[in-house]
């Protein structure tokens, strides 16, 4: 996988949406804190742009990010919001321009189109916080995207057992009081992102090959048998019986039905996934969460998963600042 050039003081980050429609007035505080990093932002033609829920039309977005692809003088790409829409542009995207000088892509959610389009083209994208609210939240969050936009070594450890046993796994009456977290060890290209993306893209040419890679997942606001549905579909795909590892990350505002499922989220996921030996574990903090950390998509990790902590150490890239041909 390729890594885009680190950032310096002074370049231009631009700022899209691919999805909903959002406002310089609305991003006017993040702005202000990014650019203490000494980057400049750059409003794309989609921030304060409407149609309907989405940041402008179909055609408009296209353009935008188009744009921002095609200009060598922005040196990163960040969605200002998630929602829904990336995936009615993404096959009128042109990489061309992209593959021979790439720059880092960052957001989270509905980007996780890009993320996983991106990943098929061999070059990195950044699984992080979209621009809006990084200023309220956690100040490990913003550091994680500083430290990998600016090339500072970067690692994640949490000292507590990610075992799925947090609040967001408490559904009704039904709670998880058993620790669903595999010890283990493994090494591998990290994926994914937001589970019911992955869900729709199977079958599309931006669908990714897991096998030996350590995937990530997350969601928010979704029915118990939904996740059940979509984590059967990535089974039947065969995305998840080669993994090297699995990392959960929030399962966040799960609804049940009036009849319930019977359940946790997290149970759900381990249910799929139980019959397989990598190392899995759950509450990640990255996601639909307060504390959303940066994840180098495309970046191999060694990912451990311990009795009192987890550890994802994201490693050298083995190809930097090279154009694809």
């Amino acid at each position: 996988m390729i890594s885009p050039p680190n950032l310096k003081k002074g370049d231009l980050v631009g700022i899209v949406s691919t999805a909903r429609r959002i406002t310089r007035k609305e991003l006017e505080t993040s702005k202000n804190f990014v650019e203490k990093w000494g980057i400049k932002i750059v409003w794309g033609k989609s921030i304060d742009a409407e149609e309907n829920q989405y940041a402008g039309s179909d055609a408009l977005r296209i353009a935008d990010f188009q744009e921002m692809l095609d200009n060598p003088e922005i040196k990163a790409i960040w969605c200002a919001k998630g929602g829904y829409g990336t995936v009615r542009i993404i096959d009128k995207l042109d990489f061309t321009a992209f593959k021979k000088s790439p720059k880092w892509i960052i957001g989270y959610s509905d980007v996780t189109v890009l993320h996983s389009h991106i990943h098929n083209l061999g070059v990195e994208t950044l699984h992080a916080q979209i621009l809006l609210g990084i200023e309220t939240k956690p100040k490990k969050t913003a550091e994680s995207i500083r430290k990998v936009l600016f090339g500072e070594a970067y690692s994640v450890l949490i000292e507590k057992p990610l075992c799925g046993k947090s609040p967001h796994s408490q559904i009704g009456s039904v709670k998880s009081t058993d620790s669903f977290a595999r010890l283990g060890m493994g090494k591998g290209e990290l994926v994914g992102g937001n589970l019911s993306i992955l869900y729709s893209l199977c079958g599309s040419n931006s669908a990714i090959n897991t096998d030996g890679k350590i995937l990530f997942i997350e969601d928010l606001d979704e029915y118990l048998y939904h996740i059940d549905r979509m984590m059967m579909n990535l089974k039947r795909n065969g995305m998840l019986s080669n993994l090297a590892g699995l990392i959960v990350g929030g399962m966040t505002e799960m609804h049940d039905n009036i009849i319930p499922f019977g359940k946790s989220a997290e149970e759900i996921v381990f249910d799929a996934v139980k019959e397989y030996d990598y190392p899995v574990c759950f509450d990640f903090p990255a996601g639909h969460l307060p504390d959303n950390r940066a994840l180098i998509m495309g970046r191999k990790v060694d990912f451990r998963v311990q009795s009192s902590k987890v550890y994802l150490q994201f490693l050298e890239s083995e190809i930097v600042n090279q154009s694809l041909q």
